[in-house]
């Protein structure tokens, strides 16, 4: 089976940003996707470039066209966001992001009109009606798919460093569930999501996805929901692993990191380096620390089980790739990691704000819908 790559200009830039919809009565998602859609797409039928439905009615999904820079991604989303802000508005209906809602039940939520919905349900059950859960993906452009699953092998190893940094769902139907992201669990329930397969070429990656759909697995390719994959359509590496990030802020920062990570892969290849491929029970090790603890965990930096902190780790990735980011003119953007690295990422700043609160968690809602408006804070979370 042949699956062509289309390969991109270097280091091509998307994002992808589930946003919740929440009524600012109860704080509670509710389903209003279909109207606000409906309002703001040019034909009136709901069909606009860059929103679009996602599983449940209550979110919606914005998406960037093709950038060269994180600034253009930034200023891509920021008007599509202002867009669907507005009609929300005229709705009672406010705009917040992380890798859950607080408090909402899955199982209270409207699935979107779409067919292709339908089939995931029928095809996986309640493994897939829970899956009210929202991420941030990045797409970076990859000019060769000769270069493509070396590339994925090699980002495997960043999987707790992008997850630190974005985890953002403490909470689960109204419960701390003690992790920093219950979300990256929830979804790898689903048969063909969480850690990519380690494939050495393309024609492996064909090979296998050949298989899976002979076998009855899955019908297209992009079934295949992986932490990190390829996309052969965009021509891209597709960074899946993050949580949902309530600030632009975040959003930037994340896609510096994915952007430079891919850039240095891409030009290491073409120097005639073979590139890093971490063994699977370190990577696996890896994001099941990144998933429960968060910035605070120690991670696995090499075969014998040494360990080192997370956040130290962030902050030598971002001094290493920083000539990378210069030379992609997002050294501010990549420089944010720092930033967030201070405040904390979004679960310990969820968490503060509960215990603030003799643990209210409408009041965490607040807090999330107040970011999204506002930004990062400025002072240092506490939980």
């Amino acid at each position: 089976m042949k699956i062509p790559f289309n390969a991109s200009e270097r280091s091509s830039l998307g994002v992808e940003w589930e946003l919740q919809l929440v009524d600012l009565d109860t704080r509670q998602l509710t389903s209003a996707a279909s109207e606000i859609l409906a309002e703001i797409s040019p034909a009136g039928d709901g069909v606009h470039p860059k929103a679009k439905h996602e599983l449940f009615e209550s979110t919606i999904e914005v998406i960037t066209g093709v950038c060269g820079t994180v600034a253009e991604a930034r200023a891509d989303l920021a008007l599509t966001v202002a867009e669907v802000t507005a009609a929300a508005g005229r709705r009672n209906v406010g705009l917040m992001c992380a890798g859950s809602h607080p408090t909402t039940d899955w199982a209270t939520q409207q699935l979107s009109p779409d067919p292709r919905y339908e089939r995931l349900i029928q095809d996986n059950q309640l493994l897939a009606r829970q899956l009210q859960i929202f991420g941030v993906h990045c797409h970076v452009g990859v000019r060769d798919g000769a270069k493509v699953m070396p590339i994925v092998n090699a980002l495997t190893a960043y999987i707790p460093h992008i997850l630190a940094l974005s985890a953002s769902s403490p909470y689960w139907l109204g419960i701390d569930t003690g992790l920093a992201s219950i979300r990256t669990k929830v979804f790898e329930a689903l048969p063909t999501a969480g850690l990519p397969l380690q494939l050495a070429d393309w024609a492996e990656f064909e090979e296998y996805m050949e298989t899976l759909i002979q076998a009855g697995v899955i019908k297209t390719v992009r079934e295949v929901w992986w932490d990190i994959r390829p996309h052969p359509d965009f021509g891209t590496v597709e960074l899946r692993i993050a949580d949902g990030l309530s600030t632009f802020d975040e959003i930037v920062a994340q896609a510096a990191l994915a952007q430079c990570l891919v850039e240095r892969f891409d030009g290491e290849l073409d120097r005639g380096y073979t590139l890093p491929c971490p063994r699977p029970w370190v990577v696996r090790a890896n994001k099941w620390r990144a998933a429960r603890y968060g910035i605070d965990a120690e991670i696995v930096v090499n075969e014998k089980g040494t360990l080192a902190p997370v956040r130290r780790a962030l902050g030598d990735l971002v001094e290493e790739l920083m000539p990378v980011a210069r030379k992609l003119d997002c050294a501010e953007e990549l420089a944010g990691v720092h930033r967030i690295l201070e405040v904390g990422p979004s679960y310990q700043r969820q968490r503060a704000v509960a215990a603030a609160n003799e643990g209210d968690l409408t009041r965490v809602v607040d807090g999330l819908l107040d970011e999204m408006r506002t930004g990062l804070p400025s002072e240092h979370a506490r939980a």
